[in-house]
């Protein structure tokens, strides 16, 4: 039995627990793949720094790249991060020259699948990816290998557990949106700068790899409508609350008429829904197909989460378990068409801060009549009274429609806008409804 000779570039939380799982779980793995497999060399930035693990026996490279070029490695597993150098020059390196690839950078996939895929295929070489997506959730293999059966139609999901945790806790204990965010970057569920996360990038990221793997395109994340959640508030959140929703960051990609669609953007979701049950840091993904329709849910980050499913790549390595890159030869992947946003069955909320004066519901109902925007409601919370029996100037008007679409959405409310009745930046979250 020979071993599988691993180089692992990135000695993070990640890196430090991939090592301690393959240690701990050695005859476990050699059992099941037939080999050991064992991380005989490493690259980092700092050699010095203590790790919780024991590196004396592994080679010491500063420079991944030229680890990624050792003879001497089976596989080559990068863990650095970054769509940019020096995570690419490593995978770039390690494929041209027919080794494995095990990483779970996102960014990097994200950007540069397409090139990775033509230069695996090339080499012979197998890319392996499963991390970059929902963490410990294994979704990726369920798309590229376990659903070919099935002709999905809708790939949905909650795929940040930082903005999660935030709409959860927002709603649970009543707090703004930035004392959350400060309690998150606190706990190290966000980051000094949090605007990757909470923009809604990082979800893009991971919805174009999804995109590919489950509609067989070219991976494309430029193609995506990306909103994130900065502008949410606890009101919008206690509104979808009173009318029986969650909302939630959802990261959608569906078949339509015109080609596929892809958007990331606040969401409600029914709360009986298994998307709107799933709280805090965790992950989801619901997979609609003409067979099959279900729903991951599991961590979608961590240390021990996203090491399982990095040894999980290396156990497919280790076996010979090997696949196209997105589940098709890169001549066949199509090339990604953006279709517009279309019609949204379920509807829209509305938030409007109006200048409190008669005549402004009116003029609202108006411009959405004149979109063929039908009502389901209208509700203006009416401010309170001053001192001095003055009443403020502004207001608060939540409108809930019907099935439209959202080019008419955005027409009735630029008109809005410019009849000078709109106090502040109006709020717009798509509902879901069964």
């Amino acid at each position: 039995m020979n071993d599988l000779k691993v180089g692992l570039a990135g000695l993070g939380t990640v890196g430090a627990a991939v090592i301690r799982m393959l240690e701990r779980r050695s005859n476990e793995l050699a059992a099941r793949t037939g080999r050991d497999i064992k991380v005989v060399a490493v690259a980092a930035r700092d050699r010095h720094r203590d790790r919780g693990v024991d590196l004396s026996a592994m080679r010491w490279y500063d420079d991944p790249v030229a680890l990624a070029q050792d003879p001497d490695i089976d596989v080559f597993v990068e863990l650095m991060g970054g769509a940019g150098d020096p995570a690419k020059a490593a995978v770039c390196a390690a494929l041209d020259a027919g080794c494995p690839v095990v990483t779970a950078n996102k960014a990097l996939l994200a950007d540069c699948g397409l090139d990775l895929a033509i230069r695996a295929e090339a080499s012979g070489a197998s890319l392996h990816f499963e991390a970059a997506v929902a963490g410990g959730i294994p979704v990726v293999k369920t798309l590229r290998e376990s659903l070919v059966g099935n002709q999905l139609e809708r790939v949905s999901g909650i795929l940040n557990g930082t903005c999660n945790y935030i709409l959860t806790r927002m709603l649970d204990e009543r707090i703004t949106f930035d004392d959350c965010l400060a309690a998150a970057q606190r706990l190290g569920y966000a980051e000094a700068d949090p605007s990757f996360d909470i923009d809604g990038f990082d979800t893009a990221h991971k919805l174009a790899i999804l995109t590919s793997l489950a509609f067989g395109t070219q991976v494309d994340s430029k193609s995506l409508y990306v909103e994130g959640i900065r502008q949410l508030t606890l009101e919008d959140l206690e509104a979808a609350d009173d009318l029986g929703y969650k909302v939630k960051l959802l990261g959608v990609a569906q078949r339509t008429e015109t080609g596929i669609e892809q958007r990331v953007h606040p969401t409600m979701v029914p709360k009986h829904w298994p998307l709107a049950r799933v709280s805090d840091v965790t992950n989801a993904v619901a997979i609609d197909g003409d067979a099959v329709d279900l729903t991951l849910v599991g961590p979608g980050a961590g240390g021990d989460a996203t090491a399982a499913a990095v040894v999980g790549d290396l156990a497919d390595v280790a076996r010979g378990n090997a696949c196209f890159t997105f589940g098709k030869p890169v001549s066949e992947l199509e090339k990604p068409s953006r279709a517009a946003i279309q019609r949204h069955e379920g509807g829209y909320y509305i938030r409007l801060t109006v200048t409190n004066r008669p005549g402004t519901a009116a003029t609202i109902a108006r411009h959405m009549a004149e979109e063929n925007i039908s009502l389901e409601s209208i509700v203006q919370h009416r401010p309170a009274e001053g001192a001095g029996n003055k009443v403020h100037a502004t207001a608060r008007v939540i409108l809930i429609t019907y099935a439209t679409t959202e080019q008419a959405v955005r027409r009735a409310i630029a008109a809005i806008e410019a009849d000078g009745v709109v106090a502040s930046l109006p709020q717009v979250i798509r509902i879901e409804k069964d």
